[in-house]
């Protein structure tokens, strides 16, 4: 299984490239799991529902299961980082996105625009492999990738050992 998280300041386009690169890797026949990093509290499940209340008695990990779907509420007691995420749960993928996780060890591909005005977030010795850019001067060893290059973006995470 391959892992590359997608990382960059908020409003640089990492969500725009994850949607893009999960459809270009989908359309050649591979299985695509996605993490998401969130800093704030989410709800992952209905109050009042059955497996919202099995979660509320104390189940430490708690799925449903639809006719099309299955959603898996687990607990995190200790910081995980996205390749102990992708062994435990997304074994069937052959690639894992995860989008965030900028402190996290691993190869990362950083979102970085003109626009937004921010330095990059990550350094090559964070794991930073490549750049999807529109400033050709930052971190010029690496792999450079235009913003909507989402092919080669894609074809660059494949050939990734």
């Amino acid at each position: 299984m391959k892992l590359i998280s997608i990382v960059g300041h908020s409003g640089c386009g990492k969500t725009t490239l994850m949607v893009s690169l999960i459809r270009e890797l989908s359309q050649q026949g591979l299985r695509v799991a996605t993490i998401k990093h969130a800093h704030h509290k989410v709800e992952l499940d209905t109050p009042g529902k059955d497996s919202y209340r099995h979660k509320e008695a104390g189940a430490a990990l708690s799925m449903l299961l639809t006719r099309d779907a299955l959603q898996l509420v687990a607990d995190v007691t200790v910081e995980r980082e996205p390749e102990q995420l992708a062994r435990r749960f997304l074994g069937e993928a052959d690639v894992v996105l995860a989008e965030g996780f900028s402190h996290a060890p691993g190869a990362k591909i950083e979102v970085l625009r003109r626009e937004c005005n921010k330095s990059a977030r990550c350094t090559v010795e964070d794991g930073l492999i490549a750049i999807v850019t529109d400033m050709d001067e930052v971190y010029p060893q690496l792999a450079h990738f235009a913003l909507d290059d989402f092919a080669g973006i894609a074809r660059f995470i494949l050939n990734r050992a």
